[in-house]
């Protein structure tokens, strides 16, 4: 069932559902989305709101820019209201600081659940901690106009936000670390080329693509999509023969339910 009513607005994030579709949008185009941890802590939420019967997730940023990364209000001795500076973090204990950062990669962390797909709808600048959320999504979809970038290593940080695994997995050690050592923008030409993402449209189709590529994933399965997904997902950490082994165990489940018979 449709909820027209979002279940989450705040901090820059609004979450809606339309039946088996959920949509994260990010809300504060007059700051080209700049990130903060209220806005982490409320991807989270989101992430932890979505009803069972969500399939896909929709990522989208309102504005010109999908997301020009952390707010760099962050590094001021002020801060944040409520919230500790990153200078005032530094100055806590290992433990502490571990903490803190665990903390805000919980909103990065939930987009590759096996239970649903996620794509993100990128236009413009994705830089930083936007290419981060980006880079959380299964896939993504972008705008000719896109230019992703990785900042952190060029301010002395390094990319904290889950974004080096799927980043290497996509593109290989080596470009990944040419991007983040240099801090240079990829186009979208670059990005589809190298795989960083699915499809390119011009920006004036963009959300038209992600819906479409949505409804398309919906066409499967759900049970058969969540093995397949989970199945591609260890295979880069399994061996042939034991991926072989997944794939028999899988489909073994899946025959079985067709089948209507238990374990």
């Amino acid at each position: 069932m449709a909820s027209f009513d979002p279940l989450l607005d705040k901090d820059g994030v609004r979450l809606t559902v339309d039946d088996a579709i959920a949509t994260v949008t990010l809300t504060n185009p007059a700051k080209r989305n700049a990130q903060s941890p209220a806005l982490w802590r409320a991807l989270a939420e989101a992430g932890q709101l979505l009803p069972g019967t969500v399939r896909v997730v929709l990522l989208r940023a309102e504005g010109k820019s999908f997301s020009a990364g952390l707010d760099r209000q962050a590094f001021t001795p002020e801060g944040f209201d409520g919230e500790p500076s990153f200078i005032d973090l530094a100055r806590r204990s290992d433990a502490e600081l571990d903490a803190a950062i665990a903390e805000y990669q919980e909103g990065f962390t939930w987009w590759r659940r096996s239970d649903i797909v996620s794509i993100a709808a990128v236009q413009g600048h994705a830089i930083g901690a936007g290419f981060q959320l980006a880079l959380a999504c299964d896939l993504r979809v972008v705008a000719d106009d896109v230019q992703f970038a990785m900042r952190e290593t060029s301010l002395g940080l390094v990319p904290d936000l889950t974004g080096t695994h799927p980043l290497v997995g996509l593109v290989g050690y080596a470009r990944a670390l040419e991007i983040c050592a240099t801090g240079r923008f990829v186009t979208a030409e670059e990005a589809q080329r190298t795989g960083l993402a699915s499809i390119a449209v011009p920006a004036d189709q963009l959300d038209d693509a992600a819906r479409d590529l949505a409804e398309a994933l919906l066409a499967a399965p759900r049970d058969a999509l969540i093995e397949t997904k989970a199945l591609l997902q260890g295979a880069v950490g399994r061996k042939y023969e034991d991926q072989r082994v997944a794939e028999r165990a899988a489909q073994g489940r899946r025959l079985r339910d067709l089948a209507g018979v238990g374990d």
